[in-house]
């Protein structure tokens, strides 16, 4: 998906730019980068983490990176921050979204005049890029950045570096979160809640959805005011998020095992331990430990000092592996036990299978399996959280098409979103049987959204049932 984070500083602002982005690093695997203003101008730093983590990246370059100003990403896409010159100044440009009608959009920048842009690997054209193309329509960055978030269908939040200060934006319906920090010398911009507190920095304020301030190192002024509507993504909290992180004013860790909780009071199961699947299950199989009574154990640990996300490779069977290698298991918690295995979510179903697989060949007597969200039915149209190319590389959508014998239409489809039809149970059944679960039950949509504890209208959760 990506994070972002920026500092306008009365001193240096590198160091706290350089940990402050390294503290994103799990929300991006492929790219990060840099852009400072000092006294030399614009500097900026851009190389591939897919194999190494940033800061041995970015450490040979912080003595090149020097000003007050700054902004920096994790990308799991395109290269960033941008360096742009127009007809508005120079600016570096770093941005979190999704675009979907970027083809209509370039059709468009050339009909106004835009000559060209950069092309990527695979004909693809770098979407920061074209946030800032869409930006240098208009005649000031604030009218250029509201002009960007109305023209995009998607979601996207950007940080723009000028000479005096950054302009801040979230996404028009804040699907993703700014959050402001502030110290005695300084403000900071960031994804992430939780980047700037060993930093200094306390909590400010948090941007609402679409709103813009401009930050200097003296102040934070709101230049355009928030809109009322807000569909913040759910999975913040149910997966992307760390645990701790706050949006909306909700603790990811806390949101997690009030979810854990919620999803034993409706369970029956009688394992004899609970256990999470590293790292993203292990807060919500606490809330469900504490709240049955059933012990928490570790029957595998994820061995972190060398490998990075699982999801990192491009190919499925390359990711599969490296999750496979990452987890190593304690055999004596295995043998002869009934397991309860809590996961954020199910999406292809692939690994889950062969930990499941695993397991019964170590010993085990019984896999039970609670995801904690719904089932997966659509894929995200507002965030970049998978590489999937197609909804038929959900589990679900597989199954559905095995049990209709055709593709479902979307009255279908959401009647096996809903937890107490026939359909959904029978999917649900399906389901388990394919992955070789003693028993599937996933966290229901409605007990979900109260572990959130906002409004549901507030919330976006297109991907479990297709409502925008």
């Amino acid at each position: 998906m990506g994070g972002i984070f920026g500092v306008a500083s009365k001193n240096s602002c590198t160091l706290d730019l350089f940990f402050g982005v390294d503290y994103h690093s799990h929300l991006g695997t492929k790219r990060g980068g840099m852009a400072v203003y000092g006294s030399q101008g614009f500097t900026r730093s851009i190389h591939n983490i897919e194999n190494t983590p940033f800061r041995t990246k970015f450490d040979g370059d912080l003595d090149e990176l020097e000003g007050t100003l700054g902004i920096g990403c994790i990308s799991d896409n395109e290269p960033q921050p941008l360096l742009i010159q127009s007809h508005l100044g120079s600016f570096a440009i770093t941005t979190v979204g999704k675009i979907n009608n970027e083809a209509e959009l370039v059709a468009s920048a050339y009909e106004n005049g835009h000559i060209h842009f950069m092309e990527m690997s695979h004909g693809r054209i770098n979407a920061t890029e074209l946030v800032a193309a869409l930006i240098n329509q208009k005649s000031t960055l604030v009218e250029g950045i509201l002009y960007a978030q109305e023209k995009i269908e998607g979601s996207m939040s950007i940080l723009l570096l000028t000479p005096e200060g950054i302009y801040a934006s979230r996404d028009k319906f804040g699907r993703t979160p700014i959050v402001i920090g502030h110290k005695d010398d300084a403000y900071c911009a960031s994804f992430e809640s939780f980047a700037y507190i060993n930093l200094g920095y306390t909590d400010y304020k948090e941007l609402g959805p679409g709103e813009i301030v401009y930050m200097t190192p003296e102040s934070v002024e709101t230049v355009s005011p928030p809109r009322e509507e807000m569909k913040i993504c759910s999975f913040l909290w149910v997966y992307y998020g760390y645990p701790t992180s706050s949006y909306e004013g909700i603790n990811v860790e806390s949101m997690r095992y009030e979810c854990g909780k919620l999803l034993a009071k409706r369970d029956d199961a009688q394992p004899e331990v609970v256990a999470g699947i590293p790292d993203s299950g292990i807060a919500h199989a606490i809330g469900y430990a504490n709240e049955s009574g059933i012990p928490f154990a570790r029957p595998f640990i994820k061995y972190t000092p060398t490998w990075p996300r699982s999801f990192m490779p491009t190919h499925q069977s390359k990711r599969d592996l490296i999750a496979k290698m990452k987890l190593i298991p304690v055999h004596d918690l295995i043998e002869g036990k009934s397991l309860l295995l809590i996961d954020d979510s199910i999406v292809r179903g692939t690994q889950l299978r062969e930990t499941t697989e695993f397991l019964y060949a170590s010993g085990a007597k019984e896999v039970h399996i609670r995801p904690a969200c719904p089932p997966l039915l659509f894929g995200c149209k507002y965030l970049n959280f998978s590489r999937s190319t197609s909804e038929m590389e959900l589990i679900t959508r597989r199954v559905i098409k095995e049990l209709e014998g055709c593709d479902p239409d979307r009255a279908t489809l959401e009647e096996y979103a809903d937890p107490d039809s026939e359909k959904y149970r029978k999917m649900v059944e399906k389901i388990g049987e394919k992955l070789h679960f003693t028993s599937l039950r996933y966290h229901r949509l409605d007990d979900m959204i109260e572990s959130v504890g906002i409004d549901a209208d507030c919330l976006c959760t297109y991907c479990w049932n297709g409502k925008e």
